[in-house]
């Protein structure tokens, strides 16, 4: 879609040419000829672009500017000061009213045409930034390792530490995240995901999301058999994720075990991905060739993958932490010694163990785990957007 510049001025030849000169480069174009019309049409369009003339005979730029800025509809709105007015402390004054960029006319077209681009682009970027919540991935080398208890009680780290966080999990007929907290016909995901990915859109995916008495949201899959037959798009979860992205913050994943399709289809959209391993060899093994595929995606970044061990005491060999970087091949961020108790316990209150007892070793770990990951996560989004 277009982007929508709005052009104020009262004179109406120049009205004419700009408006031309905008159009032909692709933009659309509304005018007004008075302040009071720059400020009712700003109301109603929203426009992405305000190319202002300061002298006009009902309320000059200055003022149109400063009531635009004081307006929480219109505070954000980009702002071309275009007029003949010269002098230094005219161009001062535009900027103190909140221009974002002055222009004196005559101006060749050409030079118009690059501030707007240059300034619609800027401004493009950051809301995309603003938008765009980091994300985080938590996948395990094998089943059993515990991925949705480590994702799920990261989500509910954040959310003690006062960020609005979103769980996800993108894997209907196998979630057990609803089980645990008290939603067991929880089929938010599958209804997303069997819509047309044009049609999902973030006031559809925040319909499904389902709200925690902690103040967890999630998008999350049920455990009924029958919604493992969905047929999963790529472009589906792609666009389930874009929107997820705008709700919360952070969004953390559940992507189950393995370099599985899903695995596959999200990992260029994740900021961060966490490979949760135990202390067994034959797991390290696994993990490695997962991250081997992982490779291109990552480059070794270390802003990108972490990988986490948790130790649940199980019988047989167990590697040394030294033996499990050397298989793995990256530094291991953290051990997780999760509780059987305490689980079992949050389990039955319908909440997180770091909700239950925020103060328990478990809970500690996991909580330390979450701020490290999500500053990452959040260092990688940035430079996303720098790129």
């Amino acid at each position: 879609m277009a982007e929508r510049i709005l052009v104020v001025d009262d004179d109406l030849d120049s009205l004419k040419l700009i408006g031309l000169m905008l159009q032909r480069n692709g933009y659309e174009v509304s005018a007004a000829n008075t302040g009071a019309q720059a400020l009712t049409r700003a109301m109603a369009e929203h426009p992405d672009l305000i190319i202002l003339d300061v002298m006009m005979p009902d309320m000059n730029g200055y003022e149109v500017c400063r009531r635009l800025r004081l307006n929480v509809e219109t505070k954000g709105i980009p702002i071309i000061m275009f007029t003949a007015k010269t002098l230094i402390d005219d161009k001062v004054a535009g900027f103190e009213a909140g221009a974002d960029d002055y222009l004196t006319k005559p101006t060749h077209p050409a030079e118009l045409a690059s501030r707007v681009k240059a300034i619609l682009q800027r401004t493009a970027q950051r809301r995309h930034q603003a938008n765009m919540a980091p994300t985080i991935g938590v996948v395990g080398a094998k089943g059993g390792v515990g991925v949705t208890t480590l994702a799920l009680n990261m989500a509910a780290a954040r959310v003690l530490a006062g960020e609005n966080a979103i769980i996800a999990d993108f894997r209907p007929g196998l979630g057990t995240i609803g089980l645990s907290l008290g939603f067991p016909q929880s089929q938010g995901m599958a209804n997303v995901l069997q819509r047309p990915h044009t049609e999902i859109l973030p006031r559809l995916v925040e319909a499904e999301l389902v709200s925690h008495a902690s103040g967890l949201r999630g998008l999350l899959s049920s455990a009924q058999a029958q919604e493992t037959q969905i047929n999963l798009s790529a472009e589906a979860m792609v666009a389930a994720l874009r929107c997820l992205r705008q709700l919360g913050r952070p969004v953390i994943i559940d992507l189950g075990s393995g370099y599985t399709p899903l695995v596959s289809n999200l990992q260029r959209e994740l900021d961060h991905l966490l490979m949760v391993i135990d202390t067994n060899p034959i797991t390290s093994m696994m993990a490695r060739e997962q991250l081997n595929e992982l490779h291109q995606w990552s480059g070794n970044d270390a802003q990108r993958v972490s990988v986490v061990a948790v130790q649940h005491g199980q019988q047989g060999k167990q590697l040394a932490w030294q033996d499990l970087e050397r298989i793995v091949g990256l530094p291991i961020r953290a051990a997780i010694a999760p509780s059987a108790d305490l689980i079992l316990q949050a389990v039955q209150a319908r909440v997180t163990p770091v909700t239950f007892q925020p103060g328990a070793a478990f809970s500690n770990q996991v909580i330390k785990l979450a701020e490290e990951v999500s500053v990452k996560a959040l260092q990688a989004s940035q430079q996303a957007v720098l790129e």
